[in-house]
């Protein structure tokens, strides 16, 4: 298969947090159609990704990778060389950017911004359940990692959490949990069920990931961001309307409670 990277088009996401660009850029990959999200900032952000870490970057972004592709840089050992050639793709350098993957297309993204006084956070979802849903510390697992080969599954919710303030590394760490319980909680108002056992209530799909990206600035960082703070607060509202709107926009309705 002959390699072809072309871009086909871009789609603005308007956002109100100031030094924040967001789109959706159309592309070929090696000739896969793929679209990606791309998130810019004015200057380098603080970033904690449940993928690759912590990094300091001026780009952060959601890729859609239809399910042969997938295929081919998860199980094939090749997704390394996927991170670098990805961001190349689309003109940038692998070491501005920090990346997730998932096989919901971007045109299901669903955005929500909260705010309260000079606090302001962005969760930006895509999200897909009925493939992969489970219980965890319930279902048993099924997939095993041995030197960088695994199998990849159908369906994933990946998070991009935008905030204007400076968060601390804790701050940052504890941002995770605050949006995964909030993740659970549109699960179980959607009353979405663990596909291996649908007798049991899906807590997530076992292939989650979330980006946590700090403001920039020279203030005091922000050092707690559990629900009992203003800014956990609007963390977990904005990601638990995001969850619940990407899933319908992928999976199509479901039954609420």
């Amino acid at each position: 298969m002959s390699e072809v990277n072309e871009k086909l088009g871009e789609k603005k996401i308007n956002l109100s947090l100031d030094g924040v660009d967001a789109k959706i850029v159309y592309h070929v990959y090696e000739d896969f159609r793929l679209n990606t999200l791309v998130v810019s900032f004015v200057e380098r952000r603080r970033v904690l990704s449940t993928w690759d870490g912590y990094r300091e970057v001026k780009f952060v972004g959601n890729n859609y990778s239809p399910i042969d592709l997938s295929k081919r840089t998860m199980n094939d050992q090749n997704y390394d060389e996927f991170q670098k050639k990805l961001p190349l793709a689309l003109g940038l350098q692998p070491e501005e950017i920090s990346f997730l993957s998932t096989g919901v297309d971007m045109d299901n993204l669903a955005v929500c911004e909260k705010s309260f006084q000079e606090f302001a956070v962005c969760c930006l979802a895509t999200a897909g359940a009925k493939g992969n849903a489970l219980r965890t510390g319930v279902d048993v697992a099924s997939y095993v990692e041995r030197n960088g080969h695994f199998m990849s599954a159908c369906g994933t919710i990946n998070l991009i959490l935008l905030s204007n303030v400076v968060l601390s590394g804790g701050a940052m760490a504890r941002a995770i949990i605050t949006a995964t319980e909030a993740k659970t909680a549109a699960l179980q108002d959607l009353n979405v069920r663990s596909t291996s056992c649908p007798q049991h209530q899906a807590t997530g799909t076992g292939t989650d990931n979330i980006i946590v990206v700090s403001g920039a600035g020279r203030s005091k960082p922000l050092r707690l961001t559990s629900g009992h703070t203003k800014i956990g607060e609007l963390i977990g509202f904005s990601t638990k309307i995001a969850v619940a709107e990407a899933l319908k926009k992928h999976d199509g309705s479901y039954e609420n409670k």
